[in-house]
């Protein structure tokens, strides 16, 4: 998510509209369970996050802290613990057979612990970095490690390393003055901007992960961005921003290659030596991409999915004024191979269902729904709900199922799912406002996922599903 001001648009129709907090679905999709948001994380301000899988749980993100919960029974998740630990965006990810968990802190912090207050980047004694929790008891998880990176970690994403090691790519980027208003640049974050910070964690011995390297992802400067007509802040036909550090990387270890979403520019990565991850090839979009903000490989890694983030997730543009180009993902075919691997652009996918003007919506974060020799995909749209959409034909993406909540009550600040992914048969999204949803598609185009099942999942290190050694 990157955060920026509201971008104004006629009202879509109302009739095509639900009521406020009003579930509407697809025929084949049905809404489950929901565990709202509770204790420390029910406010407003407490915006839920992303999701990780290990075993039966689900451990989702909260700007505020994380909670675990124990989803053995779908149609009844029941929370195991909530550990409040403030530091936006508080993203997760698990590793060595769910022990250990890693969470982002992008946020200036007067130190490192969960007692935390908030700093301005000017001050040289902030922190931000990376938190490492013991969750081998999940009713009591326990803080064990930080690493501060440069910039903090808006971001990560797990690569796995040989003898029992585990690599985090912390992405972190800076917005520019003519975007947010206010300098980004600090002591502990400065250019250059186009790197990531690599970690390296022995997995028995976790509390002595450090940085090992950082490498420059754009030696060039990545792309220059364009502030578009003054005095507008909020990207549109004019307007991109520039390529200050990679938003999301997702990694697709047993095919040695990652794919990067840095703001300006799509890359694709090698990654078969993950402390010297190595640029492939890039593409750019001055058209209708404002932020790349997200990838997803295909299972065959023949195709990569990007979105964009225009507005950044704070804005209403799932409606005709924007229209539906803008604010959606972009499929590209991976043609070539080796080092020669280009991206071809085919095709855009954006949801038709209109968005009232006070709804945020706009393209975010999902995953692949395993079915064997087709190309299937579950997404969220914030305020414009859970998509279910088959790019198996790059040039005709279509959805074939939804699940969508009316606008929210008035006073709240943001809303919507921020993650729906997949998993051992059931999509679990992380609402901003609502808490943890489970959601069941039945459906021919999709059942077969239903029997793949996984020990783990971090959607930003997608599974072989089918390959799997």
């Amino acid at each position: 998510m990157m955060v920026a001001s509201a971008l104004f648009a006629a009202p879509a129709a109302s009739a095509d509209i639900p009521g406020t907090d009003e579930v509407v679905t697809s025929s084949n999709v049905k809404h489950l369970a929901n565990v709202p948001k509770q204790g420390p994380f029910a406010g407003p301000n407490a915006l839920g996050t992303d999701i990780a899988f290990t075993g039966k749980y689900a451990i989702s993100g909260n700007y505020l802290g994380f909670t675990i919960y124990d989803i053995s029974k779908p149609k009844a998740p029941k929370i195991v613990s909530m550990v409040n630990c403030p530091g936006s965006q508080n993203d997760v990810s698990v590793a060595a057979n769910g022990n250990l968990l890693f969470l982002s802190t992008d946020s200036s912090r007067s130190d490192d612990s969960c007692q935390s207050t908030s700093k301005p980047v000017s001050d040289p004694t902030a922190w931000e970095g990376i938190k490492i929790f013991d969750i081998s008891d999940k009713a009591s998880p326990r803080y064990i490690k930080s690493v501060q990176t440069q910039c903090g970690s808006h971001t990560h994403t797990l690569v796995p390393g040989k003898r029992g090691s585990m690599y985090i790519y912390v992405s972190s980027y800076i917005l520019p003055t003519w975007l947010v208003g206010t300098p980004n640049e600090g002591p502990n974050c400065k250019a250059p901007f186009d790197k990531i910070s690599i970690v390296k964690v022995p997995l028995k011995a976790p509390t002595t992960a450090a940085v090992v390297a950082t490498p420059v992802l754009f030696p060039d400067g990545g792309n220059p961005g364009n502030p578009g007509q003054p005095n507008n802040p909020v990207p549109g036909d004019d307007t991109w921003v520039p390529t200050t550090g990679c938003h999301d990387i997702t990694a697709y270890p047993d095919k040695g290659i990652a794919a990067g979403a840095c703001m300006g520019d799509g890359a694709l990565f090698d990654i078969r030596n993950p402390e010297k991850p190595k640029v492939i090839t890039t593409v750019r979009d001055t058209k209708n991409f404002a932020f790349w903000h997200s990838a997803t490989f295909n299972q065959r890694a023949n195709k990569v999915v990007f979105t964009d983030e225009l507005g950044g997730g704070s804005a209403a543009t799932c409606n005709p004024t924007v229209g539906p180009n803008k604010g959606a993902n972009a499929i590209y075919d991976i043609v070539g191979k080796g080092d020669k691997r280009k991206l071809r652009f085919r095709s855009y996918y954006k949801i038709s269902r209109a968005n009232a003007d006070t709804e945020n919506c706009v393209a975010h974060n999902g995953s692949l729904i395993p079915v064997k020799g087709k190309d299937i995909m579950v997404q969220s749209w914030y305020q414009g709900g859970i998509s279910v959409w088959d790019f198996t034909h790059s040039r005709k993406p279509k959805e074939i199922g939804f699940f969508e909540r009316g606008p929210l009550p008035a006073g709240f600040p943001i809303g919507g799912t921020w993650s729906a992914y997949y998993y051992n048969g059931y999509i679990y999204s992380s609402d901003i406002q609502k808490g943890l949803d489970v959601v069941d598609i039945r459906d021919p185009r999709t059942d077969k996922g239903k029997k793949v099942r996984l020990r783990e999942l971090n959607t930003q290190t997608q599974p072989d599903y089918f390959d799997r050694h």
